[in-house]
């Protein structure tokens, strides 16, 4: 049996302003219809003797990697959550002791959310050799093919060969090189990219873990049997897993053990780590360049170009790439399109919240969007999703104006509980309980308006949440 473990617990810095910490770049359309997420678990279908993924992955995006799962009819065995970041190592250790809880000992096919495969059949095929040498005891990584010299990668050296063309012993892991030295690998010919992809038997990592890093193996076990179990998410234990170390299962196993394997694979491979890569990987015209949204361009080569809410224009551009949303605009040259990230380390450092959450925040029952606001008011944009309920609260800050603009409403407020339907209102005042609910069979639209002397997320005092929220979100 092939059990899949996804780790979505990236942050996706270097392709923001679409991709930020409360809605990674995971979580998003990028290449697709489909969210990043939903590619990496829907290109498994049609390998046989899989089972239900397990998804790693931060407490934050629950609710919304829950939703898109269900969105693509997939269930999963489990949803761990992580309290913060400790690597991979950790996500992977404590996937596998919970692989083996019903007696068995799979077979792990480790998957980073965030990844671009453009060959299925070579990624099929490398999985099945994959599958082969774990049954054989190897702990097997996915080399690609290179086909230039990237400085950005890690390299992997394979060395003896175990299956005719398929799989090579490891000699050494190396690091991210520089061009001349990226292009002697290349120029040998036995140097593959690191993917960050695995595959093998839950017991051999484990064993491997404990005999190469054993506090890790300790902390791992010990934050799995403190969990608890909230709905369909595994919520480890926060004072164990804090003490755990922090380090990935390259460092921490694959460079350290005997039995590391490697199965070059040429797939189109990219793992989209910055705007340039998308370029890369995108549809383009006639002059090179790549578009998304409400476009128009003149004298532009080469360039990416990204409208999530409005027109964008260009004229005279070589080589850039500009992308639009709701609250923030970057533009960049292609060739520095990695150092994205040292953007939203500015913007946290002086505590903007545009490198954390977008203007449209998504929740559990829906999602917000804020239109205007002052110092004393603030209007949203509400929907919620058929069937679905925001928790029995108050504020003590403020009260709401809520207007249906489409759909049937469900609403409590203090003793009451009456339906509202489009072009419809109510008033919340100050310290009322209030409730709000979708009964119909469309998605319910509304506008609120919010009046008061503070109109932060945090002035939400619950007293009944169907999802089992104890944070202000």
């Amino acid at each position: 049996m092939i059990i899949p473990v996804i780790l979505s617990g990236g942050s996706g810095t270097r392709l923001w302003p679409l991709s930020r910490s409360m809605r990674p770049k995971q979580l998003l359309s990028m290449v697709s219809d489909y969210t990043m997420i939903q590619d990496t678990v829907t290109r498994l279908t049609g390998i046989t003797d899989l089972a239900d993924p397990i998804i790693v992955c931060n407490e934050e995006h629950r609710f919304t990697i829950a939703e898109q799962m269900r969105e693509i009819n997939i269930h999963t065995s489990a949803i761990v959550l992580e309290p913060f970041g400790k690597n991979t190592a950790p996500a992977v250790a404590i996937s596998a002791l919970h692989s083996q809880k019903t007696g068995d000992d799979p077979i792990l096919l480790v998957l980073p959310a965030d990844h671009v495969i453009g060959d299925k059949a070579a990624f099929h095929s490398a999985v099945q050799a994959g599958y082969e040498a774990a049954l054989e005891d190897k702990l097997v990584t996915f080399g690609v093919v290179p086909d230039a010299p990237e400085t950005g990668y890690g390299y992997i050296k394979a060395s003896t060969e175990l299956e005719k063309g398929k799989v090579f012993n490891v000699e050494k892991f190396v690091e991210k090189p520089d061009t001349d030295t990226a292009q002697a690998y290349l120029n040998e010919g036995n140097y593959y990219w690191n993917s960050g992809m695995f595959m093998f038997k839950a017991s051999i990592y484990l064993q491997e873990l404990k005999l190469h890093n054993k506090e890790m193996y300790d902390c791992s076990e010990k934050s799995l049997n403190s969990a608890t179990v909230d709905m369909d998410f595994i919520r480890l234990n926060s004072e164990v897993f804090e003490k755990c170390p922090s380090d990935s299962i390259d460092y921490a196993v694959m460079e350290k053990t005997s039995a590391a394997a490697v199965i070059p694979v040429d797939m189109q491979w990219n793992d989209i780590g910055s705007w340039s890569a998308l370029w890369e990987v995108g549809l383009s015209d006639g002059n090179g360049n790549v578009t998304h949204g409400d476009v128009v361009l003149e004298d532009t080569n080469n360039s990416y170009v990204h409208s999530d809410s409005r027109l964008v224009t260009t004229v005279g551009l070589n080589d850039h790439v500009v992308v639009e949303t709701a609250d923030a605009v970057l533009v960049a040259h292609r060739d520095k399109a990695q150092n994205v990230k040292e953007i939203v380390a500015q913007l946290k450092a002086v505590n903007r919240d545009e490198a954390i959450i977008h203007n449209k925040a998504y929740r559990p029952w829906g999602a917000y969007e804020c239109i205007d606001h002052d110092s004393r008011f603030l209007v949203k944009r509400i929907t919620v999703n058929v069937g679905a309920r925001l928790s029995l609260q108050l504020h003590h800050h403020r009260a709401e104006h809520w207007i249906v603009v489409q759909g049937t409403a469900r609403v409590t407020c203090g003793e009451k509980v009456f339906l509202m339907s489009e072009n419809e209102s109510t008033y919340i005042p100050l310290g009322e309980k209030h409730r709000l609910e979708n009964t119909g069979k469309i998605p319910l639209e509304l506008i609120e308006v919010q009046t008061g002397s503070y109109l932060g997320e945090d002035d939400i005092v619950r007293f009944d949440d169907v999802y089992g929220r104890e944070d202000k979100k």
